[in-house]
C-alpha cells in the first residue's frame, strides 16, 4: 500500500551538520530526533526543521574495505512528530561513479541499486523491527526483521510515503512513516534505528552503527538509538478498509464467459500501540501476484512462500524453531485457503499480534467455505481452523515459546500439533561473533492418523563473515503430517553440516582482483529412523568467486545417493526401479553484475543421474533499458537420457515491467512448460491513487498447446481467461 513519490532533478539545499552522534550506552551511538513542523515531502530538504536538527554525518564501510571511512559523504536527519516520523537524507555521489538506479516498483529488490536502507526496532528489544528502503527513483521497498536479525520478511507492506530528487553532487530523500503503521512500545522515548547505504556502481556498503561484515543491519541488537521521541498520538486505532472486486471469467473453452462482483472488508483496531487485532470477513486475494512454474526432479512436493496481505502481517511472530525451515513447517498459512493450488473461499478471520513485556503473541482464527471449484466442491472445505503462538524474550537476545494448531483444510476431525521451541542467540560470542543454539520439539494427532506422530530437532550455528559453520539434526516420525504445517518428508532422521569459509584476498589471483571466495562444503544426510541410509548430497565449491567488478563464477562437485525403497516415477513414463543409487553431479555457473544495464546468470549441470545421465540448464536474464521498461527472463530446461525413457523438462517464464512512477506499474507475466503444455500470462495493474488506496486491474489469459498422436505441435487452443478489479481505501481513525 504505498505512497507519494516525486522525483525531482534540482540542488538541494546543502545541509550543516549540527552535531556527530555520541554514545551514552556502550557500544550504542545516538541520533536525536528533531521537531517536525509543516514539512512538505518533495526529496529537496530545504524546509527550516531540517536545518535545526541533530545529524548523522559519518557512516563506515562494511564493504569492500572494512573500517574505512566512505567514499562519498551521506547526511540524515530525522524529524518526528505525534503522528509520524519524517527520515531526510543527503546522499552525495563519489566523484566519477556512475549512480546505478533502475527500478521505480513497489517491493523491488534495491539490493543491487544504489539505496538507502532505514531499520526500526520499536520494541528495543534487539530482536524485532521494520526495514524501509527507498533509491534515488523513488522505489520503496519495506520489510519486517525476520529469524531474530538474519533475514527478512519482505512480503509486508506497510502506508508509507517518500520522495526523491536528484542533486549536482547526487541524491537526496525525504521519508515519511506514520506511526499508525508501527507496532510499538508506547512508553519509550527512544527506539532503536540504524542507517546503511549502497554505492553499487563501486560495490560499496556503508553503515552508521556497528559496521561489522558478520553483522546485517537486521541485527537490531547492534543498531545505535533514536533518541528524544515525543509522545506519539494514535487516535482510535481503528483502520477500515472496504474493497469492491469485479470481473467476468471463461474457465474452459466448453463454457460461457460469467461475471460477478463482490465485496470484502478488513479492518484493524490497536490494542494499545504494541497490538494490533485484524478481521477479514470475505477476503479477496485478487490482486496477489501467480507462483513461478518450477521443474522438480525430486520425490517430493515444493515449497512455495506466502504472499497474501493478511497472513504476512505479523508473520515474524509465528515463525517457530530454529533450523526447521525447509523441513518442517509447524504453521505454513498456504494450507488455509489453498488446496491444490485452487483457491478456497476465506469466509472471515481474526488475528491477534503484538508484543507486551517481553511476551511475543499471535493467534489466529480462519473460517473457510465451500468452494466453487469443480475439482473441488465435493471436499469438505468448510471448517475452522487456529493457531496460536507465544515467545518470551529471555537474556539479551534468546526467547523460549511454543506453538499450537487445531483444524484441517479438509475437515479431519481431532486435528491438533503443539510443542516448544528455544533459542540462545549471542552477537558478542568471543567478543563480537555470532553465535546461535536452538532446540525444538512437536507433537501432533488427527484421526485415522497412525505412525509416530511427532518430531524433536536442533541446531548449532555460527553465521559470521569468514567462517559460516552449522550443524542441524531433525527426527520426523513417519506418521508425522501436520494438518497445517508442511513436511515434504516424514518419516526420516535428517543431518546437515555445513562448512563456508569465505576469505577476502588482499592480492590478484590469476590476474583476477576477487572480492570475495566462498569456498562452501554442504552435506546432508537422511536416514530412516532406524539409522539406515536414504539420501546423502554432498555440496563442494573448490571455486565460487566474486570479483571486484561483482560478476561471478562457480565451479561445485556433487556426490548423491539414493536408495529407492519403491519404483520413482520421475516423468510420464519413465519410471525408476527400486535399489540404491549413487552418483555424481557438477555445475558450471557464472553471472554479470547486476549494476549493468544487461545482466544475468547461466547454469549447468551435468553428470550421471540414477541409471543415466542428466542436464539441467538454466538462465536468468534482465534487461534495464531504462526505469520506465524492465524486462526479466528465466529458463531452465532438462534433458534425461536413461535406460528407463528419455524425458525432457522445460520452464520458460518473461516478466515486463512498465513503472510509469513508484505508484503506477504494470507488469505482465508469461509462463510455459511443456509438462501442463499451458502458456499462462498473468498481466497486473496497480495505481496507488492514494498512500491509503489502490486501483489494481488483472487479466489471465491461458491457451494451450496441442499435440498429435505422433506428438507434433499443431498449434494453440484457448483455454482460460480471467479478467478483475479491485478498489480498494483505507479509512484510519
Amino acid at each position: 500500500m504505498a505512497a507519494l513519490v516525486c522525483v525531482r532533478h534540482a540542488d538541494a539545499q546543502q545541509l550543516t551538520p549540527t552535531s556527530h552522534p555520541d554514545s551514552v550506552t556502550p557500544g550504542r551511538v545516538v541520533l536525536r530526533a528533531g521537531r517536525a513542523s509543516g514539512i512538505r515531502l518533495d526529496g529537496i530538504l530545504d524546509d527550516a526543521a531540517w536545518r535545526n536538527a541533530d545529524s548523522i554525518t559519518t557512516l563506515t564501510q562494511t564493504e569492500p574495505r572494512e573500517g574505512a571511512p566512505a567514499s562519498a559523504r551521506t547526511v540524515i536527519r530525522v524529524l518526528a512528530d505525534a503522528e509520524a516520523l519524517t527520515i531526510g537524507v543527503r546522499a552525495e555521489q563519489p566523484p566519477g561513479v556512475p549512480m546505478v538506479s533502475f527500478a521505480r516498483d513497489r517491493d523491488a529488490s534495491l539490493g543491487n541499486e544504489d539505496h538507502i536502507r532505514v531499520v526500526l526496532d520499536t520494541y528495543l528489544d534487539g530482536r524485532s523491527g521494520y526495514v524501509f528502503a527507498v533509491n534515488a527513483n523513488g522505489a520503496r521497498y519495506d520489510a519486517l526483521v525476520a529469524n531474530q536479525g538474519e533475514g527478512e520478511s519482505s512480503d509486508w507492506d506497510g502506508i508509507w510515503e517518500a520522495a526523491t530528487s536528484r542533486t549536482q553532487t547526487g541524491w537526496s530523500a525525504e521519508i515519511r512513516i506514520p506511526l499508525k503503521t508501527l507496532l510499538f512500545r508506547q512508553e519509550l522515548t527512544e527506539w532503536g534505528f540504524n542507517v546503511q547505504r549502497r554505492i553499487q556502481a563501486i560495490l560499496e556498503t556503508d553503515r552508521w552503527a556497528s559496521p561489522l561484515r558478520q553483522f546485517q543491519i537486521t541485527h537490531v541488537n547492534r543498531a545505535g538509538l533514536l533518541s528524544g521521541l515525543p509522545p506519539f498520538r494514535l487516535g482510535r486505532g481503528l483502520s477500515v478498509r472496504p474493497a469492491i472486486t469485479g470481473g467476468a471469467r471463461r474457465s474452459s473453452p466448453t463454457v460461457s464467459t460469467d461475471g460477478d462482483a463482490d465485496a470484502s472488508l478488513d479492518v484493524t483496531q490497536r490494542v494499545r500501540a504494541n497490538t494490533l487485532a485484524s478481521l477479514t470477513v470475505n477476503t479477496d486475494f485478487a490482486e496477489t501476484e501467480v507462483d513461478t512454474r518450477r521443474t522438480n526432479l525430486t520425490r517430493f512436493p515444493l515449497f512455495f512462500p506466502e504472499k497474501r496481505t493478511f497472513f504476512v502481517e505479523g508473520s515474524d511472530i509465528f515463525q517457530f524453531g530454529l533450523g526447521t525451515a525447509g523441513d518442517v513447517r509447524a504453521f505454513h498459512s498456504r494450507r488455509i485457503g489453498l488446496l491444490s493450488q485452487r483457491e478456497v473461499p476465506l469466509n472471515a478471520g481474526i488475528k491477534i499480534n503484538g508484543r507486551e513485556h517481553s511476551t511475543n503473541f499471535g493467534a489466529l482464527v480462519v473460517r473457510t467455505g465451500q468452494a466453487d471449484d469443480p475439482l473441488l466442491d465435493t471436499l469438505r472445505t468448510r471448517n475452522t481452523m487456529a493457531v496460536l503462538r507465544v515467545q518470551q524474550n529471555v537474556l539479551d537476545q534468546s526467547s523460549v515459546g511454543m506453538i499450537a494448531t487445531v483444524g484441517d483444510p479438509l475437515g479431519a476431525r481431532h486435528a491438533w500439533v503443539a510443542g516448544p521451541d528455544l533459542t540462545y542467540q549471542t552477537s558478542r560470542f568471543r567478543g563480537d561473533k555470532n553465535f546461535l543454539f536452538g532446540v525444538w520439539g512437536l507433537a501432533m494427532d488427527r484421526d485415522s492418523l497412525t505412525g509416530r506422530k511427532r518430531a524433536f530437532g536442533g541446531k548449532i550455528d555460527y553465521p559470521n563473515d569468514l567462517w559460516d559453520v552449522a550443524l542441524t539434526y531433525k527426527w520426523l516420525g513417519d506418521g508425522f503430517e501436520p494438518s497445517l504445517g508442511f513436511v515434504p518428508r516424514p518419516g526420516v532422521q535428517i543431518v546437515n553440516f555445513n562448512a563456508v569459509y569465505q576469505p577476502r584476498p588482499s592480492r590478484p589471483i590469476l590476474g583476477l582482483r576477487v572480492r570475495q571466495m566462498h569456498n562452501e562444503f554442504l552435506n546432508t544426510l537422511v536416514t530412516d529412523p532406524s539409522g539406515r541410509w536414504e539420501s546423502y548430497h554432498v555440496f563442494m565449491a573448490p571455486v565460487n568467486w566474486r570479483l571486484a567488478s561483482g560478476d561471478r563464477f562457480e565451479i561445485n562437485v556433487v556426490p548423491t545417493g539414493e536408495r529407492l525403497t519403491v519404483p520413482f516415477e520421475i516423468a510420464d513414463g519413465v519410471t525408476i526401479p527400486t535399489g540404491s543409487y549413487h552418483w555424481n553431479r557438477y555445475r558450471l555457473e557464472a553471472g554479470l553484475a547486476a549494476k549493468r544495464r544487461f545482466s544475468g546468470q547461466a547454469t549447468w549441470w551435468f553428470g550421471d543421474f540414477y541409471t543415466g545421465r542428466l542436464h539441467e540448464m538454466g538462465l536468468t536474464a534482465s534487461w534495464k533499458p531504462s526505469a520506465l521498461f524492465i524486462v526479466d527472463l528465466n529458463a531452465t530446461r532438462n534433458e534425461g537420457r536413461l535406460p528407463q525413457g528419455n524425458f525432457t523438462q522445460e520452464v520458460v517464464g518473461s516478466r515486463f515491467r512498465v513503472n510509469v512512477s513508484p505508484d503506477l506499474q504494470m507488469s505482465s507475466y508469461v509462463q510455459y512448460d511443456n509438462d501442463s503444455r499451458l502458456v499462462g500470462t498473468n498481466t497486473r495493474l496497480r495505481w496507488t491513487f492514494s498512500p491509503v488506496g489502490d486501483l489494481f486491474v488483472v487479466y489471465n489469459y491461458n491457451v494451450r498447446e496441442l499435440l498429435d498422436s505422433f506428438l507434433v505441435r499443431r498449434g494453440y487452443a484457448f483455454d482460460s481467461n480471467q479478467l478483475l478489479v479491485k478498489l480498494q481505501y483505507a479509512l484510519r481513525y
